[in-house]
Parts: C-alpha cells; structure tokens; sequence
C-alpha cells in the first residue's frame, strides 16, 4: 500500500516581475489551496485549475504546488 506524500517547500513565481522563490508550504489540499509562508508572511492561494494563485505585497504569486511523490512502506521493520 503506498501513500502520497508532499515536500515541505515549493517554487513560487511573482508574475508582476517573474523572480522566483523558494515558500514553506503550511497547509495544502491538492487542487484546491495552498497557504505558504514566503519572507515571513503567510500567503493563501487557490487552485485556478492549472496552478495556485495568490497575492500579497501588491504582487500575485504562481506556482504548481509543492513535489509530490509516492511513499512504500514496505513490509514493516
């Protein structure tokens, strides 16, 4: 049985100047939203049926969401 699991940081795109960051991801539902934490401030985005968008700062941020992968537990030990 695998499991999903998400990293702990994504990508975030400011579209207004295109500078790339790295945010902490707070809580995340997949195609949903997604709070991040970016320079200290807690950023809400939505799910906008391609990419999770928010603003903050006058800004709008992009980005894919943090790296999914799968998890096998193997067999116990």
């Amino acid at each position: 049985m695998t499991r999903t699991e998400y990293d702990k940081t994504c990508e975030v795109v400011c579209t207004d100047n295109d500078r790339v960051a790295q945010a902490d991801v707070d809580h995340f539902e997949s195609k949903k939203f997604l709070n991040i934490f970016m320079a200290g401030n807690k950023i809400k985005m939505m799910w906008n049926g391609r990419v999770f968008v928010g603003n903050a700062f006058g800004f709008e941020f992009t980005t894919p969401g943090p790296r999914e992968y799968k998890v096998n537990p193997g067999r116990g030990f």
